[in-house]
């Protein structure tokens, strides 16, 4: 197992909050947001990425400062958020390496991609305490993950070379024709073996969908041994959220990095009330997670003595 060095470990820290746990506030979407801002598509393509920067200033200053890392793209929000001080000084900051979408084969797999020109040393240069890529895997379709996989490797062995965090995230999604009932059944096991992909190319801090059940936690939480691993809220609601931050820290994740289910219903084209709901709905959705996470992490640690 690929473990962190002296400098990794110092931004892993970073990342997380007093009790030793992530809690990160994923806001690196652009798609997706614009989506949630937008009343219908004619709306959405007249959202600039000036104002998704404002969006995200938003949620880095009434929303992160109250957690340990914002997740940010290089796109919108960064260097921005860092030159004005929106971004506290206490507050980590994770720079998102891969572009808006994806591309598609003939068959249906979908292709990642990278934002250009964000590599280790860029990100550094941004004041990032690290970065993130997350890509598409089917760990059941070798043939789907080729590309994909190259894109890890070589973001993890760029990062490696510069001695900088890097936390990776996979998602896994339906292929064409796939019914719903048999994804859902196929889920489990298609989060744990690509969690595998990931671990054999070295990855040494993971942000993983929650897997479906505290079996398949646990067994995610025995493969990767001092590997953390932090679930991600995927936009489910809230409450579901709180649900499987709970399983999943009760079977050995360690931590959060979580987005829409925190700010989806607040986000909004006028700030005032996006200001307005942060601080009214996100921060009291956080607070409630961070007493999850605590409790947990307080349960861990009465077990371990």
């Amino acid at each position: 197992m690929t473990k962190m060095t002296t400098a990794e470990f110092r931004g892993y820290q970073q990342i997380c909050g007093r009790d030793g746990a992530m809690m990160v506030i994923a806001a690196d979407q652009r798609g997706g947001m614009r989506k949630i801002m937008a009343a219908s598509p004619a709306d959405e393509s007249k959202i600039t990425e000036a104002m998704l920067g404002e969006t995200k200033a938003d949620l880095t200053r009434f929303l992160a400062s109250q957690a340990s890392c914002i997740l940010l793209d290089p796109v919108c929000a960064v260097p921005g958020v860092v030159d004005t001080g929106v971004l506290a000084r206490d507050t980590a900051l994770l720079i998102g390496l891969d572009a808006s979408g994806f591309d598609t084969t003939p068959e249906g797999y979908r292709l990642s991609k990278l934002v250009p020109g964000i590599d280790a040393r860029r990100v550094r240069a941004l004041g990032g305490t690290g970065g993130k890529i997350m890509v598409y895997l089917r760990s059941d379709r070798p043939d789907a993950n080729s590309a994909n996989i190259e894109i890890l490797r070589r973001c993890i062995e760029d990062f490696g070379r510069e001695d900088l965090l890097l936390v990776v995230e996979f998602l896994t999604y339906e292929l064409p024709g796939e019914s719903k009932a048999d994804y859902l059944a196929a889920f489990p096991k298609l989060i744990e073996d690509g969690t595998k992909i990931c671990l054999d190319l070295g990855s040494k801090v993971l942000k993983l969908p929650y897997p479906g059940n505290a079996e398949t936690c646990a067994r995610i939480s025995a493969m990767c041994g001092e590997v953390p691993w932090a679930v991600l809220s995927a936009g489910v609601d809230h409450e579901t959220f709180v649900g499987q931050v709970e399983i999943a820290m009760q079977n050995g994740a360690s931590g959060v990095i979580a987005g829409r289910a925190l700010w989806k219903d607040c986000i909004s084209l006028d700030r005032a009330v996006t200001r307005e709901r942060l601080t009214k709905i996100a921060v009291p959705r956080l607070r409630q997670i961070q007493s999850v996470v605590e409790r947990c992490r307080s349960s861990q640690g009465r077990a371990a003595a």
